[in-house]
């Protein structure tokens, strides 16, 4: 009965906040104490499921797993490798929709660890900051590499970018493919999830509708 409702409970995005759930010990260790310990917890597992590790075909997974989980995939679990954003000042006066599409996720799910892999599509409207391009995608990318839900992986791109350009009107869509869907459970291949989140002038129609048209326009070239 319990192993059906930590099942039920995984399959629902719930969440008590936009912040990563992470204890207060997080950090404690080193990259290489981290390394080592799930070396040895992966070593454990491969041999739960009846697994050789004296063939030379896996006896390196356990070392190549814990460094691909703390140098790889959840590099964005550690706030010291955040990227810098760097803001500049809007001389030229840019009022209009600035808009970053198609930046390549490749996440992964928290529930059952299995990858989520899409894009994110970005817009806001400079005032008296702008923001380098590419630092956008950098963003994205640290976001991404940590255990995630998509619903959070969204807001918590669109606060960062609201607090970073010093306004509300920036707008998040995130379209992916969630791995959990497609090759354990229902198995559907077809499926794909679209998260949205925005504040300030995409409050208005007007505004969320000259964004996704772009993105349409953009689609059919």
């Amino acid at each position: 009965m319990k192993q059906k409702h930590i099942e039920s409970l995984g399959d629902n995005h719930i969440s008590s906040s936009t912040e990563t759930p992470l204890r207060a010990d997080a950090f404690d260790k080193s990259d290489a104490e981290k390394m080592k310990r799930i070396e040895e917890h992966f070593h454990i597992i491969m041999e739960e499921l009846g697994l050789d590790l004296t063939d030379d075909s896996l006896s390196g997974t356990p070392y190549r797993v814990a460094k691909m989980y703390v140098k790889e995939l959840f590099y964005g679990l550690n706030p010291k490798n955040k990227p810098r954003l760097s803001v500049f000042e809007n001389k030229y006066g840019y009022k209009k929709m600035l808009i970053e599409q198609n930046i390549t996720i490749n996440s992964t799910c928290e529930h059952h660890f299995l990858p989520i892999t899409g894009h994110a599509h970005i817009a806001y409207l400079p005032k008296d900051k702008v923001v380098g391009l590419s630092k956008i995608n950098r963003l994205v990318d640290y976001y991404s590499h940590r255990p995630q839900v998509q619903e959070r992986l969204c807001l918590q791109i669109l606060k960062d970018l609201q607090e970073t350009l010093e306004t509300e009107d920036v707008i998040v869509v995130i379209n992916t493919r969630h791995l959990c869907v497609s090759s354990r459970g229902i198995k559907d291949k077809d499926s794909f999830t679209t998260t949205i989140e925005y504040g300030g002038c995409f409050n208005d129609n007007m505004h969320r509708n000259e964004f996704f048209n772009c993105l349409k326009s953009e689609l059919k070239q």
